[in-house]
């Protein structure tokens, strides 16, 4: 499959793993044709198993993606519309659609991500933030409006409602130390060490089986605000949707029949264990 033709990303693929680099100067506006190219990622992405993992990261050293184009905004309507007439923005469709993809999608973040640009990193399922260089906010209240592509929805899951509430309502800036204390990020790193972490991350989890990858995502995904019965039904539903398309029984046998599991030795070195078994099936 073919990942070209975008005009404000690259894609390059290594090793099961996409790594989209934002490059659409003068600052990666997120406006339509940013839009356009992650819908038209997203639905590539669906369609694609020989992906397993997702990296966004910006060519522009100071702008991860920045808020959403108010060329567009500036269009919306200014009457109110009632609950059964209102319709999902493209914004808040497209960064759901990206949300959704089968593979692990992480935001590495080494420049400003403020309003849309911090959404888009909030739809992502990780994200890792550069210590002196990342800048996030949400600046929609000042503007009059609200964040609407999910950075009221998403926050709130992220953070909890109090400091959902500090982050939207203050429409100030925050630091990459203060993200991951508030929770909105996976953590901070240093400049020098951001780029080594991620790359091991997304490696690490390409080695695993794509379905399995997209079997734990959506099971999470389903039980964020479920009832925990149905939570427990997710995961039994997503754990035989992996089964069936996985070695995960080859390997289970492997472990019982070699009595790998009751190794001491092997308790105690599961982190590389785990990466062993990948030769299993």
């Amino acid at each position: 499959m073919k990942y070209d033709r975008f005009t404000t990303f690259r894609v390059d693929i290594r090793d099961a793993i996409a790594w989209v680099t934002f490059d659409y100067p003068p600052v990666n506006i997120q406006g339509l044709p940013m839009l356009a190219d992650i819908d038209m990622l997203a639905q590539k992405l669906e369609a694609d198993r020989t992906i397993k993992v997702v990296v966004f990261q910006s060519a522009n050293p100071d702008i991860f993606v920045a808020h959403a184009d108010t060329e567009f905004l500036k269009d919306m309507s200014a009457k109110a519309v009632s609950r059964q007439e209102v319709r999902l923005l493209d914004l808040q469709r497209v960064l759901e659609r990206i949300s959704r993809v089968p593979q692990a999608t992480i935001a590495k973040i080494e420049g400003f991500a403020r309003g849309g640009g911090h959404e888009f990193a909030l739809a992502c399922d990780m994200r890792f933030a550069a210590r002196g260089k990342a800048r996030f906010m949400q600046m929609e209240v000042g503007m009059g409006i609200l964040p609407c592509g999910g950075g009221a929805s998403r926050m709130a899951r992220q953070t909890g409602l109090g400091r959902a509430l500090e982050i939207v309502l203050s429409a100030r800036d925050f630091d990459a130390d203060e993200a991951e204390r508030l929770g909105t990020i996976n953590r901070a790193l240093d400049p020098d060490e951001i780029g080594p972490y991620v790359e091991a991350l997304a490696k690490r989890i390409a080695l695993w089986p794509a379905e399995s990858i997209n079997a734990c995502k959506q099971a999470v995904y389903a039980s964020i605000d479920a009832p925990i019965e149905l939570a427990l039904k997710e995961e039994a539903y997503w754990l035989y949707q992996a089964t069936s398309q996985t070695p995960a029984l080859k390997r289970f046998a492997w472990a019982d029949e070699a009595g790998a599991q009751f190794d001491l030795a092997n308790q105690r070195a599961w982190e590389d264990l785990v990466v062993k078994v990948q030769e299993v099936g």
